[in-house]
């Protein structure tokens, strides 16, 4: 069936075996899914970023999955989609997340790709929170050097920071990374198993982040939920250096670009208003939002505009008058009453 399929399409035999196991698992596994798919509110490589992450998943847990995803699946970019399915599979299989998470982190490694033009790729293949303090500290490290060596971009900088500091046999200290988690109070005391949320990477197993926040490094920061919609109300001040109290706010409570479609952390974004302070626009927890700088600059460019939701929110309008609506993720779901198990625990 796989060289069927390759013949009648014209495409290689591995992307053949793709097609195929994403239409088996629609077909036999992922009924909301494939209904999706059918209405057009995903395409074909939307609905592969269900198929692939409960690939390894029993047909029961596929199926809380795929109800899950349900709501979740219209008018959003893949990334999104990736990261709620990461979600899912983490609540609804816990266990079976951490022993294939356990298998993955075992299979680290780096490799090496030589490229044309006298260029090569040197890759890692690391567990998330490693990775990500890597590149944070990186950057931050190209930033510092970039406001006195204009000569190199801050790509280039960051490269050779790269380089220098993996043939530094003997090194000169090692740098302190620094990486953003938002957790749920209840999940870090055990009380709850909820997945937490890793900035730049998605959504992290409970028993991650305690291992993370329980380092003798890591440093905490208070931020404070509605019960209600999981939005955040208040952050508390930083133990590093940082911009003023409502800045650090809306870092953690958009934790990544708002623009649709962008995840780049809002740790490296720039915070910025919704509607412009030369047209009457408020310096305030609704009016202001984590961009980019390309999207920040991009909102400026005629035919562009932006409109306040509340609470970071916002209805962007592109040069063809189409409308895209975005606001943070709220930072855990609703919470209305105890959970029994949480009752049982207490008691």
């Amino acid at each position: 069936m796989t060289e069927e399929v390759a013949l009648r399409f014209s495409v290689s035999r591995n992307r053949a075996s793709l097609l195929l196991e994403i239409s088996c698992a629609l077909v036999s596994r992922l009924p909301n899914t494939l209904a999706a798919l059918d209405k057009g509110d995903i395409d074909l490589f939307k609905a592969s970023k269900v198929t692939q992450l409960t690939r390894d998943v029993s047909d029961e847990v596929a199926t809380q999955v795929d109800a899950f995803m349900t709501e979740r699946l219209a008018g959003r970019d893949p990334a999104a989609i990736r990261g709620s399915v990461n979600y899912a599979v983490q609540k609804f299989d816990p266990d079976g997340y951490r022993e294939r998470a356990a298998k993955k982190r075992a299979l680290r490694r780096v490799s090496l790709k030589h490229e044309d033009e006298t260029m090569s790729t040197l890759s890692g293949h690391l567990p998330a929170e490693v990775a990500g303090s890597i590149y944070a500290s990186m950057s931050r490290a190209a930033q510092t050097r970039r406001k006195t060596d204009k000569s190199r971009t801050l790509e280039q900088h960051r490269a050779d920071l790269f380089a220098e500091r993996l043939l530094a046999e003997d090194g000169h200290g090692e740098p302190r990374p620094h990486i953003h988690v938002y957790v749920d109070l209840l999940t870090l005391t055990g009380a709850r198993d909820d997945p937490a949320f890793l900035a730049g990477y998605g959504p992290i197993p409970d028993w991650l982040v305690r291992e993370i926040a329980s380092s003798p490094d890591s440093t905490w920061s208070r931020l404070i939920t509605d019960p209600a919609t999981g939005q955040l109300l208040e952050a508390s001040p930083e133990t590093y250096r940082f911009p003023a109290s409502l800045a650090r706010l809306i870092k953690a409570r958009d934790r990544e670009c708002t623009h649709p479609g962008c995840h780049r952390p809002a740790e490296f974004s720039e915070i910025d208003h919704i509607t412009a302070w030369t047209r009457d626009g408020r310096t305030d927890h609704h009016n202001g939002h984590g961009y980019c700088k390309l999207h920040n600059l991009l909102k400026e460019e005629p035919g562009w505009s932006a409109e306040p939701t509340g609470n970071g929110g916002m209805i962007i309008t592109t040069p063809s008058g189409h409308t895209y609506s975005t606001a943070p993720e709220p930072l855990h779901g609703p919470r209305t009453e105890p959970r029994k198990d949480e009752d049982e625990r207490a008691a």
